[in-house]
């Protein structure tokens, strides 16, 4: 119990010091909470929604087992109006239903602004069914009654300012078809975010299917006391031919795997940037332990002079960790449900729904911070512990700060620089692999060591990088400036330490730097050799979407248009010479596509591909299979027949744009599949008549301006779509990385803060001999820009190096451009003077207060 006594006593004897190590642990552990609340919310969402809006039972073609919409066509699966009738007279049905569900639509209003989704949820379009009153209620109006009426979701009509009576243009594969709004549906349960419109059956299957008589789905309700399961087998029993059912169960389990895989990516990715911040904290940590334990060596002495054992004054300071670890996590936990939250409402203005009823606090949620917060502390701790264990009771009669022991100063800079060599040699050998994946395992575990290593020879690195920085920035105020490099380099362990947590966040910014500014100017160049055309024309969002017929109508009309191209995606399984059977997309399109992108051929000759019986395949699948000019491939077009085409072309997979792909012209695919198995153009490409380049390109986004979920763009747009999409990107992760930076600032806060404590006495002797208050706080503030530039430069040298590194294993994959980019890198490095600026602010004001006589009376 006194060990304990004495913990709780020198913990809240030095609470304020403890403060920013709290924080530390508060803001990662509200990072990992957060994430989990917030996922977990988000699957409670979905789980609620599919769980309730699928039948007892669904019927479905069988053929959209794994392509529910079949997006190249444009148009859903369907069925035959006659199962309806054959499901319901199976034994144990109440009741079936037909329903219509396609989400390859684009609903636009009276000023032709597009009423979908920004966050990446489909439209939804279909007919108004019984079972959908189980997830939705009409709160305004009536559902439509005939083919000019239609009814929209609440969130949507709300979001758009809709309302009763309002005209909606709808645009299908099938054509375009206007009806004005006759009721308004409130979800029942939490939308994730889907724009959902309902038309009349007929209206349905005529223009979202093609023709009356259709159905994709039947919604099967089972009679009270069936299962599931049984009214599924009753149901089998009853039909014969290619359908797929599923009981709600099943169909729940469906819709949970659609959204699983974008959830574990972002609930993985923010966990792990939740753990470079508890990595940035463990540092802050072990220098606050150790700058504590340093201050009272001589309290420990005295502790070890009246018996206390070196296992109680080990003790002791693990306690004083618990005790923090615990504070930290407490409220780290709350944070990160007030994290959670904020996120939900992030969501909810760029268009999903998450509403906080269906916030889920998992038991495991708040166990799982608990755990990693106090015990990353207490890891942390332990070796400053270790060294309180060690302090003799003659430390004592000495003073604090006694010099640390320096052979283990030399066998920590021999074992850091081993650990950063063979990090070094590592990356060298990722850079010299001949294959990615290979290369990839010498990346990860050059970038592991190489940072491992830094960490360790920090304080070795300390001296010289400091005196470098201080003789460029430092000199220029004399002796303050230099009283700020020797405060600096005092102790070069610490401000290793307090530099490596700064390093770690920018090294990442610079590595990601390095490689997203190389993969646009590899991409930009690969576009200026590949690409011919002068517009590309495809859908404005993600989804990749077709290009519907009235919409390609109106590309080829637009004046000033030399050619237009085709490009169709079709499903097919090939057969190669030597027997081997895969499933392969064939890019069916126009002979000018050979102009339109220039692809190197390694034998024959790419127009021939486009030959009549003719196609080309890719340089890896002619290797793989020892394929020839010439040779016959076996080619079994997704439904419809099977076709045997000559080789004409082997292209060059060596590049980065349309790798793999294997050609043949839309006359011959159009041979071998029916009309309505026929995909849709994915993407079109367009030359402009020689000098006509501007008006074309006018005249393209004026007659497509009527269908605003396509974009057009010459390569100028092309390539800025491109660096915009990767610096969205790059953003995000930077936003992420920003944690682990702010933890990082609070280290050098936390550092400069107890360096003053620990220099009271020092500091009242030169307030004594002239030193003004305004020098003092110009020292302090000069240290902590040198500290803060010390971890930027090793930092941003060694996420350089790992960008480099990643960027030759990219090349293998054609990204072959190396891109520094400089303005990114010197901002990061000079805005890193402004966060020690920052960072002092408060421990310089601190020091600038004091009083001297007070100071100097201090032990």
């Amino acid at each position: 119990m006194t060990v304990v006594r004495t913990s709780l006593r020198n913990f809240f004897a030095h609470k304020g010091r403890m403060a920013l190590s709290a924080v530390a642990v508060l803001l990662s552990v509200a990072f990992v909470s957060g994430t989990l609340v917030f996922t977990d919310t988000m699957n409670t969402t979905f789980d609620k929604l599919f769980a309730v809006s699928a039948a007892d039972v669904t019927v479905s073609p069988k053929s959209a087992a794994t392509d529910d919409e079949m997006p190249q066509t444009g148009r859903p699966e369907a069925l035959p109006a006659s199962v309806v009738g054959r499901v319901e007279a199976a034994e144990g049905v109440r009741s079936a239903e037909g329903a219509v569900v396609s989400t390859s639509v684009t609903v636009v209003d009276a000023d032709n602004k597009n009423m979908g989704s920004t966050n990446g949820a489909p439209t939804i379009a279909g007919n108004w069914t019984r079972n959908d009153l189980r997830s939705m209620e009409v709160t305004s109006g009536h559902a439509p009654r005939g083919p000019t009426e239609v009814m929209v979701d609440a969130d949507t009509a709300e979001k758009h300012g809709l309302k009763l009576g309002d005209e909606l243009r709808t645009i299908a594969v099938t054509g375009d078809f206007t009806a004005k709004i006759s009721g308004i549906a409130s979800f029942k349960v939490t939308n994730p975010g889907a724009a959902v419109v309902y038309f009349d059956t007929a209206t349905a299957q005529r223009e979202l299917v093609g023709k009356e008589g259709l159905f994709t789905h039947v919604w099967v309700t089972a009679d009270s006391g069936v299962g599931h399961e049984q009214l599924k087998k009753n149901v089998a029993s009853v039909l014969e031919g290619p359908y797929r059912l599923q009981t709600q169960a099943e169909a729940a389990d469906a819709g949970r795997e659609d959204v699983a895989g974008f959830l574990d990516v972002m609930k993985y990715a923010m966990l792990g940037f939740a753990g470079i911040a508890f990595l940035v904290g463990i540092f802050l940590i072990v220098n606050t332990f150790s700058m504590l334990v340093t201050q009272r060596t001589r309290e420990i002495g005295l502790m070890r002079a009246i018996g206390s054992s070196r296992t109680q004054v080990n003790r002791s300071v693990l306690i004083e960790a618990v005790l923090l670890g615990v504070i930290g996590s407490v409220l780290g936990v709350g944070a990160g449900v007030g994290l959670a939250i904020g996120l939900m409402e992030l969501m909810s203005s760029v268009g999903m729904q998450l509403s906080t009823q269906d916030l889920t606090i998992r038991w495991t949620t708040p166990a799982i911070g608990l755990f990693l917060g106090i015990v990353v502390t207490v890891l942390a701790a332990y070796i400053p512990a270790r060294r309180a264990g060690k302090v003799s009771p003659m430390a004592a009669l000495r003073d604090a700060g006694t010099p640390a022991d320096g052979k283990a100063g030399v066998v920590r800079g021999v074992v850091g620089l081993v650990l950063t060599g063979a990090g070094g040699a590592a990356l060298y050998l990722a850079t010299a692999a001949d294959k990615a994946g290979e290369g990839s395992l010498f990346l990860g575990a050059g970038v592991i060591l190489s940072l491992i290593g830094f960490v360790v020879v920090g304080p070795l690195l300390a001296g010289g990088v400091v005196k470098v920085i201080s003789a460029v920035l430092l000199r220029v105020f004399g002796p303050v400036g230099r009283m700020a490099e020797r405060n600096a380099l005092r102790n070069p362990r610490r401000t290793g330490a307090t530099g490596a947590a700064l390093m770690i966040g920018l090294a990442l910014v610079a590595c990601l730097a390095v490689v997203g500014s190389s993969m646009v100017a590899s991409a930009t160049e690969e576009l200026d050799k590949s690409v011919g055309a002068d517009f590309i024309v495809q859908s404005a969002s993600a989804d990749g979407r077709p290009i519907v017929p009235q919409a390609q109508a109106a590309v080829e009309k637009a004046p000033g248009i030399a050619h237009v191209t085709e490009y169709r995606l079709v499903s097919a399984r090939l057969t190669s010479p030597d027997g081997k059977a895969e499933d392969e997309g064939v890019v069916a399109a126009d002979p000018t596509y050979a102009d339109d992108l220039r692809r190197e051929t390694v034998g024959g000759d790419l127009a021939a591909a486009y030959g009549e019986g003719a196609m080309s395949v890719g340089s890896d699948y002619a290797g793989r299979h020892g394929v020839k000019v010439g040779d016959t491939i076996a080619v079994a077009f997704k439904g419809g027949e099977t076709a045997r085409l000559k080789v004409a072309a082997i292209t060059s997979d060596d590049t980065n744009v349309d790798k793999g792909a294997m050609y043949t012209n839309i006359t011959t695919a159009e041979k071998y599949l029916p009309a309505d198995r026929m995909p849709k153009s994915m993407i079109m490409f367009a030359k402009a008549e020689e000098g006509k380049e501007s008006e074309a390109y006018a005249a393209l986004k004026e007659s497509l301006a009527a269908y605003p979920q396509y974009k057009v763009q010459n390569q100028t747009d092309f390539k800025q779509d491109l660096k915009d999409q990767v610096g969205q990107l790059l953003n995000i992760v930077y936003g992420l990385l920003a944690l682990a930076i702010i933890v990082a600032v609070l280290g050098v806060v936390n550092t400069l803060a107890l360096s003053v404590v620990e220099r009271t006495r020092e500091i009242g002797l030169m307030r004594a001999i002239g030193l003004s208050r305004r020098q003092l706080r110009r020292m302090i503030r000069l240290e902590s820009v040198v500290i803060a530039l010390f971890g930027a430069l090793l930092g941003l040298g060694l996420g350089m190096g790992w960008g480099t590194a990643a960027q030759k294993l990219l090349a293998l994959e054609g990204l072959e451009v190396l891109e520094i980019p400089w303005p990114t890198i010197l901002t990061v490095f000079v805005g890193s003077a402004f966060v020690g600026l920052f960072a002092a602010l408060v421990p310089a004001f601190r020091a600038g207060r004091m009083n001297v006589l007070n100071a100097i009376a201090t032990e």
